[in-house]
């Protein structure tokens, strides 16, 4: 007769509790990670730099009632209240800085702004310095002209006057075109966008370029709209993100969720309906009059973060 010891049931339940707690511990300490990168930055200061724009219409602008506003302004207000909610801050302030082309990239590279959103391209040479969340825009450079300017392609502007905003990659398309084609083409750099429009309006430039939803924008807050018109190829298809500090992988994944959520929700078709095809307060009431292309509805489908 083999003897086989027993353990009461009364001795068992406290080992197995023990046990599942140890267990639990375990869990919580492979999935709860510590903050760090900006949003450590945040909790810390209890405060998160957003930057601003003066004219990048319909994106990030001061409208006629002086209050920032536009389509990415708005998306990047969706990652304020996130970030207040994750963190479980009962107060977050928002502290805002007027970036221009030339000095966005450096103030969110230096951790002096944390989030950009606006007309800023996601490109390969960017990456190295900052970077992008989950694309929220797609655009094309083209050209911007009077109907009666004769120009109808880009072969059109071989030795005339053509206005650029600095710092976009607009500017390096058009300089790398030049010198390719050997155009003779007169480069006029703007400040922006509001610039950019103005050089051509008063005759210094025959034509402007930019991506075509900017120039969309300028005619619709011209004094005849039916003046001008936006003509030639697009260049080359570019995909705006929102930037961040670069290899902020928890950040980055929070902004990524915000914008796909939108997506998702049916906020970002209701977001571009308001700033794209309503009227906007700029200059009164304008409309840019720019439907949902099929790149921006297969992005919708299939949210990604590549540049193209």
């Amino acid at each position: 007769m083999t003897f086989k010891p027993t353990i009461h049931a009364a001795l068992i339940r406290p080992c197995l509790a023990l046990a599942g707690l140890a267990l639990c511990a375990s869990v919580a300490a492979q999935t709860v990670q510590p903050l760090d990168g900006t949003l450590k930055k945040i909790k810390d200061t209890g405060t998160i730099t957003v930057a601003t724009r003066g004219a990048s219409i319909p994106f990030n602008y001061l409208d006629d009632n002086n209050k920032q506003a536009g389509f990415a302004w708005e998306i990047s207000q969706r990652v304020v209240e996130q970030v207040k909610k994750d963190l479980k801050l009962a107060k977050l302030e928002v502290k805002t800085l007027e970036v221009t082309p030339q000095t966005r990239i450096p103030l969110v590279a230096n951790q002096t702004v944390d989030l950009e959103c606006s007309s800023t391209t996601n490109n390969a040479e960017r990456q190295n310095q900052v970077s992008f969340s989950t694309t929220f825009f797609v655009v094309g450079a083209r050209l911007l002209v009077r109907k009666s300017s004769g120009i109808k392609h880009w072969s059109d502007l071989v030795g005339k006057n053509v206005v650029v905003s600095a710092g976009t990659t607009a500017e390096r398309m058009l300089r790398q075109l030049n010198e390719k084609n050997k155009w003779g083409i007169n480069i006029i750099l703007a400040k922006d966008i509001n610039e950019n429009f103005l050089t051509v309006e008063t005759g210094r430039a025959v034509a402007a370029t930019q991506d075509d939803i900017i120039l969309f924008s300028n005619i619709a807050r011209a004094r005849n709209p039916a003046d001008w018109e936006v003509v030639g190829v697009p260049q080359q298809k570019e995909a705006y993100g929102c930037m961040l500090r670069k290899g902020d992988v928890t950040f980055k994944k929070l902004v990524d969720g915000v914008i796909t959520g939108m997506m998702r929700s049916g906020e970002f078709a209701s977001l571009y309906e308001k700033y794209f095809l309503k009227p906007i307060a700029v200059k009164g009431n304008v409309t840019v009059n720019f439907p949902m292309s099929p790149d921006m509805q297969e992005l919708m489908r299939h949210p990604n973060d590549q540049p193209l």
